[in-house]
């Protein structure tokens, strides 16, 4: 059923709050919604990242994050007013958890996006502290990188407020539109707990 601003009601539970978002799992009752954001955001993307326009594509990319064992998918919800599911819901952006690896390394890549109506509102900033609160939490992770192209300003400036440090820098780093583009490493790790 959908709320008094016709967004649906989240068809997962949240597995992570904080006071202006949620994350949850990614849904098949989401790709109307995440598809319809992504091409709205299209202008805002580009030249960066390219999230599922269509259904199939959706599709495809949701089970992909659901059956790789590497990989973990979060949908940012905005919540409203009353901060409970239902309550606001719509879906802001993603945070995703790409090729973990465990034993010694304990570590995972980020990608991520916020949708146009989202950009610029703080709650990016606000869902990569609970995504990190479950990478060093439940998921056991060590270690966070983020591989940013060195023109995506807004992305940069996400990361650094987080806590993330600059590392290094990585010519034709991945294979992006069409070509194969420089990146900037940025990484954090874990909290480390003192005895007392």
């Amino acid at each position: 059923m959908p709320d008094p601003n016709g967004h649906p009601s989240p068809t997962a539970p949240y597995l992570a709050e904080g006071p202006r978002t949620a994350l949850r799992r990614f849904t098949e009752a989401d790709a109307a919604e995440f598809t319809a954001r992504a091409r709205e955001s299209r202008t805002l993307h580009h030249p960066w990242l390219f999230p599922p326009e269509r259904a199939d594509a959706y599709a495809a990319y949701t089970e992909t994050l659901a059956r790789d064992p590497a990989r973990e998918g979060f949908l940012v919800c905005e919540r409203g007013e009353g901060g409970g599911p239902g309550e606001g819901g719509a879906i802001a952006g993603f945070i995703n958890i790409n090729n973990i690896v465990l034993g010694g390394f304990r570590c995972g890549a980020l990608g991520y996006g916020a949708f146009a109506h989202a950009a610029g509102r703080g709650l990016m900033g606000e869902a990569l502290g609970l995504v990190m609160g479950l990478a060093f939490g439940p998921l056991g992770l060590h270690r966070l990188e983020a591989n940013i192209q060195p023109g995506n300003a807004a992305s940069i400036a996400l990361v650094r407020r987080a806590g993330f440090r600059l590392e290094g820098f990585s010519p034709d780093f991945l294979h992006i539109d069409g070509a194969w583009r420089d990146h900037e490493r940025w990484a954090v790790t874990a909290p480390v707990a003192h005895a007392s």
